[in-house]
């Protein structure tokens, strides 16, 4: 209803809501702008330097430097996983190593029986369609599909051999065997460390949530229309600490068996959830320093923070064990790949993007072909790596992208003497570019861009000298080329499955609202029925919220329901705050010690 008074004897007139522009402004200078490197950014960086550093001595030891393109697409699968529990990264990993090796045998198959370049670039459009979609339906997370389309698109215009293709794949195996060695080690030496950081960033978004609620949260029991706004620091809080809380419980839930460490996290992990459901509530949990206090002693080395026990901890804990059992076993198991299969199905919202990667990856490298480019594989790497969630995300990695290679190839320009002193030197050179865009990447794409250029210019020279302005020239030409058609082909194909799935997460959410309302209005509700409830209800706002960015990045749509949006998210957080004291007797849990 309109918030303006109507006079009486006049009928009222309801003013329809003004459609949003088809075409929204783009942003530039925010997308190159410096943001603070990850708190973990060391991992990916030291791991894909060790996972790589033996592969490459060993071939340099036997003079074998030219196989080093097989080694190393095995060591890039070092990359992933860091954010995952041991448990998970193990098989997130392995998965990993098959999908690059699975990617580089269907390339390698195909140009050994074939030359002809049209039907290589499409092969490898095809490919990087397939590993977008994959990689984005299993959540594998950074660096993404941009790794495998980087190998398979290489090995496709690499002359091969059918006779050569098991002994190269033997090798990208082996060095992936290695590299997932490297990435499960920190284990020996942290078992928990994944949790801790998971729990430590949820402690840290709680507290910011604390320290600054917003004006819903000041009087959670108020129901009444609020004001919002989604540049409100509050709004920014309690979608962080939904999100932070949410992933905490996932990374706990599939940590293994409980220990007395996974018990103390599970227990702060409490206390940051009563902090973001209910921050304005005065109770020491949701005290912000005593919060922030916690999560330097859980993301350090020392013993875990052990907090005094919250209302409803013991419930709480009884909840998790009984969701860990219920992932576990054999219909929960089904319930995970039935989700998997829905997000890759006929009706899923990634499939816009594949048609955006397919396509914009075949003009890329059909126009390079077209104007005599001798390796259109760097083009169909550069569209590949442009497309994102939504069309504005894919316009801020296109500026990255340019401006990252352009300066990229001025620094090769500069180290090329220096790595043609002598094969040990050029892998040197390889491992430091390695080690720089791991390191840099997280501050924003462009910077790491910079060091990825030369890196995979630098791998060329493991087969051979080529002349260095030739290299440059065709790098140039298919950043720019590759960068204009790629974002071409996200503008051309429109992606009007992402409000749908906004209209999808509304439903989610209040049926999961609903269900959690339900469940605390009945007194006979058992505790794990109830934290499987409003878990549930949390993790609908966090994909509510995800579903709503993305949505409002796309160009060529309809108008998103806004006020249905924002009345959402109120209702479900209003309910989250009503859980906190209604979720049946206080128990408390067992101390550390007698676990």
């Amino acid at each position: 209803m309109s918030d303006t008074p109507v006079r009486p004897g006049r009928p009222s007139v309801r003013k329809l809501p003004q459609l949003p522009p088809a075409v929204r402004g783009l942003p530039s200078a925010s997308a190159l702008r410096l943001s603070r490197p990850s708190d973990t950014w060391f991992k990916p960086a030291l791991s894909v330097v060790v996972a790589s550093a033996v592969p490459h001595l060993t071939l340099l030891a036997i003079g074998r430097l030219d196989l080093i393109v097989y080694t190393m697409a095995g060591s890039l699968c070092a990359l992933y996983g860091h954010g995952l529990p041991y448990a998970r990264r193990a098989r997130a990993v392995a998965g990993v190593v098959l999908g690059m090796a699975a990617g580089l045998a269907v390339s390698l198959v195909t140009a050994s029986l074939t030359g002809s370049t049209a039907v290589l670039i499409a092969v490898g459009a095809l490919l990087a369609a397939v590993q977008k979609v994959l990689c984005d339906a299993t959540r594998i997370g950074p660096p993404g599909h941009v790794i495998f389309t980087f190998v398979s698109s290489a090995a496709l215009f690499a002359p091969q051999r059918l006779g050569q293709i098991p002994g190269h794949l033997a090798l990208t195996l082996g060095a992936g065997a290695f590299a997932w060695l490297v990435a499960l080690a920190p284990a020996l030496v942290r078992r928990e460390g994944p949790e801790r950081r998971a729990v430590a960033r949820a402690l840290e978004a709680a507290a910011a949530c604390a320290a600054d609620p917003g004006p819903r949260n000041r009087n959670a029991a108020d129901p009444g229309p609020r004001h919002h706004s989604a540049a409100d620091p509050g709004s920014r809080h309690r979608s962080a600490a939904a999100a932070a809380v949410h992933a905490a419980w996932q990374c706990l839930l599939a940590s293994g068996r409980p220990t007395p460490v996974r018990r103390s996290l599970e227990r702060l992990v409490v206390h940051a959830e009563a902090a973001f459901v209910a921050p304005g509530s005065g109770a020491g949990a949701a005290d912000p320093e005593r919060l922030r206090a916690w999560a330097a002693q859980t993301r350090g080395r020392g013993p875990v923070p052990t907090p005094p026990p919250a209302p409803t901890t013991a419930d709480e804990l009884y909840g998790i064990d009984a969701e860990r059992a219920v992932l576990r076993a054999r219909e929960g198991r089904r319930a995970a790949r039935r989700a998997l299969l829905r997000r890759l199905g006929p009706g899923s919202p990634l499939l816009p993007v594949a048609v955006r990667t397919l396509i914009g990856c075949a003009l890329a490298g059909y126009l390079c072909a077209a104007l005599g480019v001798g390796r259109p594989y760097w083009a169909i790497v550069t569209a590949a790596s442009l497309y994102q969630a939504n069309l504005t995300l894919s316009w801020n990695r296109t500026l990255q992208r340019t401006l990252g290679n352009l300066l990229g190839v001025l620094v090769f320009a500069a180290v090329l003497p220096v790595s043609r002193i002598s094969p040990l030197a050029l892998v040197c050179c390889c491992l430091f570019f390695g080690f720089a865009a791991e390191a840099l990447i997280t501050r924003n794409y462009w910077l790491g861009s910079v060091a990825v250029t030369p890196m995979a210019l630098l791998v060329l020279e493991f087969g051979g000298a080529h002349p260095a302005g030739e290299l440059i020239g065709d790098r140039v030409l298919d950043t720019v080329l590759g960068a204009a058609t790629g974002f071409l082909a996200a503008t051309l194909v429109t992606n009007r499955r992402a409000a749908g799935r906004v209209e999808q997460a509304l439903d989610a959410t209040d049926r999961a609202r609903a269900a959690a309302e339900r469940t605390v209005a009945d007194p006979a509700a058992a505790p794990t029925e109830r934290d499987r409830a409003r878990r549930r209800l949390t993790a609908s706002l966090v994909e509510l919220r995800e579903a709503g960015d993305t949505a409002a990045g796309e160009w060529w749509q309809r108008a998103l329901p806004e006020q249905r949006l924002l009345a959402a998210e109120r209702a479900g957080h209003r309910t989250l705050a009503a859980t906190a004291p209604r979720r049946g007797p206080t128990a408390h849990a067992p101390s550390i010690g007698a676990e």
